[in-house]
């Protein structure tokens, strides 16, 4: 018999070693945007080829997502990490030999994969059943604030390396930086906790029964318009605000910090969307605990929408690049914890991992959406607002799908 302390800690071996896998994998993730210029530059490749490349990357890996989750959950969650890294790896050094637009394409296939098997499907669903039930969604909330921890330094961090190594180098340093992650697998024990009910069920009649309910739908296409958003500001903010953003005034006090032109400028906004994120992350798991998860999710839709609306009706400024990029923050990754929160609570925790992998998928068909438009129509349009606003509407439908939602243990039918 387990005994438990009233005040049981949330701050776990299991919890430490997720989040330090998930930052540094997202701090690489976070940081493509940054290649944008220097690659398109270098090979002299439309906007939209390099844009192509992430868009496949983020479709990958959310094609990985709910296989990762399924072979965690029949073979384990280490070996899948492990997978999961080495696919990483190797697609970045393989991609800094890439000349071809085709080549860092498909290349980019095995990078997505590899964010897959380190990412949320995987080390989310580890945290969920390491947790107590009382701390369930805090600890959700703050293993996905890691990687808004990561996001912090990534971009940052591949600027300052391309100031002194070429792109290709910086690809093979990150490689490097994701295969330590795994000194992290060690401390990632996770227990089965699901019912023995659950631990009876096949992953064919959960996931059965998940299709046929209305609600699960609804989570599927609502988390769409969260990877479009997500995957067009990750991939084209940098250079979105290196293009349009006025000048920043050199006796100012951005000037002072080292803030000294729009392309460094456009590295720092998606630190501080990052950093933002961190606190609201943790707050989203906080509120998911004491309030309905599917109202804060439409509320957070709901914010996203009235801010992204704003920030483009408003002449772009280096104070409302600033701004927007802490509101946008405290929002960014705010639906993770509540959605595969939402997930567990719904259709318990025994495929967790496999069921919010698919769930993620429609995410990351947003988040190719956002990446490819964003570089298709700049090459013909030379602008990004169309795109932009494609995500203001997209925001807005979320808001509202969400409200149906039946948010109750969804129990088999007796046969």
């Amino acid at each position: 018999m387990i005994q438990t302390s009233p005040k049981s800690s949330i701050f776990t071996p299991v919890l430490i070693a997720g989040c330090v896998i998930l930052m540094l994998g997202f701090a690489i993730r976070a940081s493509f945007g940054v290649f944008q210029i220097p690659i398109a530059a270098e090979f002299n490749w439309p906007r939209a080829e390099f844009s192509m490349a992430i868009a496949i990357q983020n479709l990958a890996w959310g094609v990985g997502q709910p296989i990762f989750g399924a072979l965690a959950e029949r073979f384990g969650d280490r070996r899948a990490i492990i997978a999961g890294a080495i696919l990483y790896a190797l697609g970045l050094v393989l991609s800094s030999y890439a000349v071809t637009p085709g080549q860092m394409q498909l290349l980019e296939i095995l990078v997505g994969f590899g964010i897959a098997g380190t990412g949320f499907g995987v080390i989310l669903a580890i945290v969920g059943r390491a947790a107590k039930p009382e701390n369930r969604s805090l600890a959700l909330g703050i293993a996905t604030a890691a990687g808004s921890a990561g996001q912090v330094f990534g971009a940052p961090a591949a600027q300052i390396l391309l100031q002194h190594y070429h792109w290709q180098t910086v690809f093979v340093i990150f490689a490097v930086v994701i295969l330590c992650a795994l000194f992290a697998l060690p401390f990632l024990r996770s227990p089965s906790i699901a019912t023995k009910h659950e631990l009876d069920e096949s992953l064919g009649t959960v996931l059965k029964r998940a299709f046929k309910d209305p609600s699960f739908t609804m989570i599927f296409v609502g988390f769409f318009s969260c990877g479009y958003q997500l995957g067009f500001i990750t991939a084209h903010f940098p250079a979105f605000i290196t293009e349009k953003c006025g000048a920043i005034d050199p006796s100012g006090l951005l000037a002072d910090i080292g803030i000294t032109s729009t392309s460094i400028l456009g590295a720092i906004a998606i630190s501080v969307i990052g950093l933002a994120n961190i606190a609201g992350s943790i707050m989203s798991g906080w509120l998911g605990k004491r309030y309905t998860k599917k109202y804060l999710l439409s509320g957070i839709y709901l914010a996203r929408t009235v801010a992204s609306a704003l920030f483009i009706m408003l002449p772009m400024t280096p104070a409302s690049v600033l701004i927007f990029s802490l509101v946008m923050g405290s929002l960014w990754l705010a639906t993770v914890p509540l959605t595969s929160g939402l997930v567990a609570h719904i259709y318990g925790l025994r495929y967790m991992g496999t069921l919010y992998g698919v769930v993620f998928f429609s995410h990351q068909v947003g988040s190719f959406l956002g990446v490819w438009l964003g570089g298709k129509l700049y090459d013909i349009t030379g602008d990004y607002s169309t795109v932009w606003w494609i995500g203001v509407g997209v925001g807005a439908f979320s808001a509202i799908v969400h409200l149906p939602i039946r948010e109750k243990p969804l129990m088999a039918q007796p046969a």
